[in-house]
């Protein structure tokens, strides 16, 4: 048994050493090795340009994850910015809820007058004093975006034809802000002040979408950020910008007229109740002069109230669309 165990165990270690020593020759596995290095060798080109390629790959993914980390810090606005973004930069806080204060005591000693009560005065101040003013707040940010929206394209083939005729980026912006229309006008001046005080260009232009907070004026600032860091041919990655920011128009004119319809439907729906209201007081006084004089009428007031708030509401999301 041990003669054999050792015949074994031999004949075990001379077929190891011819598998490791013999067989790469005859198998041609040396030749395969030796041919795949000469192919490796003969292409340092290519081995270079992939690797450049990934680096450039990871600056865009690493310019992409600080944009989103700092628009994940940014979740509640404060006013001032708000108040900004409606295009009234030289209100300061204290100005507006002076101005709300204001508001709200109006709405209060009018409501009273009329026989509302202090309850129903009270509602009604507490509706004029802080949900109007941010109601218009609200208003005239929508308004300005739409404003800046409307003359972006067109500014941004204005930067693609000054970087093909061989203007600087900078330059370009600065040619922008001399002829563009307002709020468009603003806002490109805003990029180079910032940019004069010291704050790298695509951190500037960056900047911009937390001024007009649009996606278009995200895309902007994402492509300018992106070209600094890494380079690239700007005015081709500008001119895919603007047939982007073209083509998400002619998307959301599209939305609006097929969607004009339930608009105009939950407008009707909604604008009913208080006309109707309106009417009977307008004729019989006495009748409907219990929903503000008594407390059950009150009551019922503020439920509908409550009801038809949450009914807008909810036709608005059905018939507002994101894309």
């Amino acid at each position: 048994m041990q003669t054999l165990a050792l015949a074994f165990m031999a004949a075990t270690a001379i077929g190891g050493l011819a598998w490791v020593f013999i067989y790469p020759a005859l198998s041609g596995e040396r030749m395969a090795q030796s041919r795949r290095a000469s192919i490796a060798r003969s292409e340092p080109a290519a081995r270079q340009t992939e690797k450049s390629q990934r680096s450039r790959r990871e600056q865009v993914e690493g310019s992409l994850k600080e944009l989103d980390a700092r628009r994940q810090k940014e979740k509640s606005v404060p006013l001032s910015v708000r108040l900004a973004q409606a295009g009234l930069g030289s209100w300061t806080t204290q100005k507006f809820w002076i101005a709300s204060g204001v508001l709200a005591a109006a709405a209060f000693a009018l409501a009273f007058m009329v026989g509302g009560g202090l309850p129903g005065a009270a509602a009604m101040a507490f509706a004029a004093g802080l949900g109007l003013p941010r109601w218009i707040l609200g208003y005239l940010k929508k308004r300005r975006e739409k404003a800046f929206l409307k003359a972006l394209p067109d500014a941004v083939d204005v930067i693609v034809r000054g970087i093909k005729a061989g203007l600087p980026l900078f330059e370009s912006i600065k040619v922008v802000a001399a002829d563009a229309p307002e709020p468009l006008k603003s806002e490109f001046l805003a990029i180079i002040e910032t940019q004069a005080i010291g704050m790298p260009l695509g951190e500037a232009c960056a900047r911009l979408y937390e001024r007009m907070p649009v996606p278009e004026a995200n895309f902007f600032g994402i492509v300018v950020a992106i070209q600094q860091k890494s380079g690239g041919n700007l005015s081709e990655a500008l001119g895919n910008l603007s047939k982007v920011l073209r083509d998400r128009k002619k998307m959301a004119e599209k939305i609006q007229a097929m969607s004009m319809e339930a608009k105009a439907s939950a407008g009707i729906i909604g604008s009913l109740p208080p006309i109707v209201m309106l009417l009977v007081w307008i004729t019989t006084p006495d009748y409907i002069a219990l929903l503000w004089t008594h407390h059950i009428g009150q009551f019922m007031l503020v439920a509908c109230v409550g009801w038809m708030t949450i009914g807008v509401l909810v036709m608005k999301k059905m018939i507002n669309f994101d894309f």
